[in-house]
């Protein structure tokens, strides 16, 4: 292990925050898929259940489409606005610390790289070369893990959650309008089963959880298999009634 400033001043943790980043984007990405297939497949099959017309069928699965793609973007914006005006006001509460009490930051600095293992005089060596290049960025790396270049943009979140949420609500929605009659419910609830699994395995990849991954998949499928089951109930009783 290198001394001095340089072994300080290689932050270990910063790569595998930049990897877990990433794979909480991925993780996002997988739900949302989940979310539209699930939701999909349980309107259009209670549809099903209660009508064969296939143009009915297809208008509310458009629908359910498009509807939860929008109500998941617009969650996504949200929740990550807040993120971000939270993240934006401890930046500038950061820069008007340095500006009014420079000495005593500088003296915080020192003593947070103290807690990470450096020896006094080191820590308070690499906290002054850190503050002669940018403070702001210094502390808030050690303090408070944000990055002010990398600020997660809500309309990126927003459109990502809605991109992966009609990805997969299509899948149903297709497997259901080009199926024959006869077997499209069974067609579909296959396909769906198919996917559920493959969403369900990859997510417990992403959670690092291999040991656990048969039950991942089996929760996941088992849910979905449930609520197509249950929608298919209804959109029959709905169709007797009617």
């Amino acid at each position: 292990m290198p001394d001095g400033p340089e072994a300080a001043t290689t932050h270990d943790d910063e790569p595998h925050e930049s990897i877990e980043a990433r794979l909480n984007w991925l993780r996002a990405g997988v739900l949302g898929a989940n979310d539209g297939i699930v939701s999909t497949a349980g309107l259009v099959i209670g549809v099903a259940g209660a009508t064969s017309d296939r143009t009915t069928i297809l208008t509310a699965g458009v629908a359910g489409l498009v509807a939860g793609a929008l109500s998941m973007a617009a969650g996504e914006y949200v929740s990550v606005s807040t993120q971000r005006d939270a993240q934006q006001a401890l930046i500038a509460k950061e820069a008007d610390e340095l500006a009014t009490m420079p000495d005593e930051e500088l003296s915080e600095l020192a003593a947070l790289y103290e807690r990470r293992g450096l020896s006094p005089d080191l820590a308070r060596q690499v906290a002054e070369e850190l503050t002669d290049q940018d403070a702001l960025r210094a502390h808030l790396d050690i303090e408070l893990g944000i990055d002010p270049d990398d600020l997660t943009s809500p309309w990126q979140a927003a459109g990502a959650s809605a991109a992966s949420f009609t990805v997969g609500a299509a899948l149903p929605l297709v497997a259901i309008e080009v199926s024959p009659d006869p077997i499209r419910i069974g067609v579909t609830f296959v396909a769906v089963v198919i996917a559920l699994a493959l969403t369900g395995l990859i997510s417990s990849r992403l959670g690092d959880s291999e040991i656990r991954q048969t039950r991942a998949i089996w929760r996941n499928v088992i849910g979905g298999a449930l609520a197509m089951g249950v929608t298919y109930l209804v959109g029959i009783a709905i169709g007797d009634v009617g």
